[in-house]
């Protein structure tokens, strides 16, 4: 597993999803991903949101993946 797999994984599972993910040794990786779909939705469920586009592959092929979740910030008026 690497990380640009994992990014192609958010993306595809999370249509319109800024994803960046960084990892080099295989199995601990760190995300970031900016998503409209957050919107008003806390924390977590914007973590089990990201959590099921990688399915099994979680506590499998990557052992750790520190998230940090939001929605886009609206432009100023």
């Amino acid at each position: 597993m690497d990380a640009k797999t994992i990014q192609h994984l958010i993306e595809q599972g999370l249509p319109g999803a800024v994803v960046s993910v960084r990892g080099d040794d295989g199995t601990h990786f760190e995300a970031e991903v900016v998503d409209p779909g957050f919107a008003g939705k806390p924390v977590l469920v914007q973590h089990r949101m990201v959590y099921q586009t990688l399915g099994e592959r979680m506590g499998r092929e990557i052992h750790a993946l520190k998230l940090t979740t939001r929605a886009p910030q609206s432009p100023c008026a």
